[in-house]
């Protein structure tokens, strides 16, 4: 059963505590860390600044994902296997892409000394819809199954999770009433049944369930991060385990995708594994590599995720079996930001 649209209440309004101003150091090193990447976004042709095309829409079953080359999103069938014979290009320009629900969420990175990125709503056609401006780095983008439910992050002094000392906003948007929860840091949060209150706690990693009220994401606080359940109906999370970031829901919403950190090597700190909700086991995945990476289901049985490219490529895409068995399989070549977008008969 969907759960209400959001609606403001006195226990949600976000302007009862302002965020601490950057300090001059800070803003050096959003500067320098981030600048490379707004700049990267600025040094686009021109005629990558623009919208999809018109016979570029979300119809399925495919996967879309980002041309690294372009910066636009194109999309292949579900089997196609790497080599671009089956890729059609054409889609809007975007840093990160989400899609489900016949909805879109396109983050566009835009140059400046202080980066900023546009969080662009497209309907099933592609055409935008609404946009926000937000300061800094664009990093996550989620859709809810029902295309209702929107979430992103962005780095707000930091361009790494790798990096200690970073800074995220993450934010939901509910198309339904157009309400915006500005900063999930505002909800109360629970961590081990006691009410946990410090000014150092982060979210990132959004990922809805079918109900478009129920919700996963990382916390990080206190040095360490967790996998938070959290609840938009009655305003709540709480955490469930450690050491678990950027979770992506399973479509049955029974498992969890998600990089655990298993090495303080800072070149693979992260490996992927499933958890099961239920018996709260969790399963190492045929993929040893590390993957930084907010993890994308295909079907109920295979994830999908980028990885650094070869050959000078900024990434590519892979699959593997969520249940830890078979091995890794080049999927798109020059890709990031997979999501299966299902046919327009099993859309809402």
């Amino acid at each position: 059963m969907t759960t209400p649209p959001i609606t403001p209440a006195p226990a949600r309004r976000l302007g009862g505590r302002a965020r601490s101003a950057l300090t001059a150091a800070a803003v050096v090193l959003l500067a320098g860390s981030a600048t490379g990447y707004a700049l990267h976004a600025g040094n686009r042709p021109a005629g990558q600044r623009g919208a999809a095309e018109a016979s570029f829409t979300l119809d399925g079953p495919a996967l879309y994902f980002r041309d690294t080359a372009t910066g636009r999103v194109a999309h292949q069938p579900l089997t196609a296997t790497a080599g671009g014979a089956d890729r059609t290009a054409g889609g809007p320009v975007c840093d990160r892409f989400h899609a489900a629900g016949g909805t879109a969420l396109c983050l566009r990175a835009e140059p400046g000394v202080l980066p900023k990125t546009y969080a662009v709503v497209l309907d099933r056609q592609l055409r935008e819809v609404s946009r926000k401006t937000l300061p800094g780095v664009p990093t996550r983008a989620r859709v809810s199954a029902s295309g209702q439910m929107l979430a992103w992050t962005v780095f707000a002094t930091g361009d790494s999770y790798s990096t200690t000392g970073f800074s995220t906003r993450t934010a939901v948007l509910d198309l339904r009433t157009g309400y915006l929860v500005k900063s999930l840091e505002e909800i109360p949060l629970t961590i081990d049944g006691v009410r946990h209150h410090s000014p150092d706690v982060n979210y990132w990693g959004v990922s809805f369930a079918r109900d478009d009220s129920r919700f996963y994401a990382t916390v990080s606080t206190k040095g360490r991060t967790y996998l938070v359940e959290g609840n938009m109906g009655d305003w709540s999370a709480r955490t469930l385990r450690e050491n678990v970031e950027c979770p992506s829901l399973s479509p049955d919403n029974t498992r969890v995708a998600f990089k655990k950190k298993v090495s303080d090597d800072p070149a693979a700190p992260w490996r992927l594994y499933v958890l099961d909700l239920r018996t709260m086991a969790e399963t190492p995945l045929a993929e040893t590599r590390g993957v930084d990476d907010q993890a994308a289901w295909t079907d109920d049985g295979t994830v999908a995720y980028a990885l650094p490219g070869a050959d000078g490529r900024a990434s590519d895409v892979w699959t593997v079996p969520a249940d830890g068995t078979g091995a890794p399989r080049l999927s798109v070549t020059g890709g990031s930001s997979p999501v299966a977008v299902a046919g327009a008969a099993e859309m809402p």
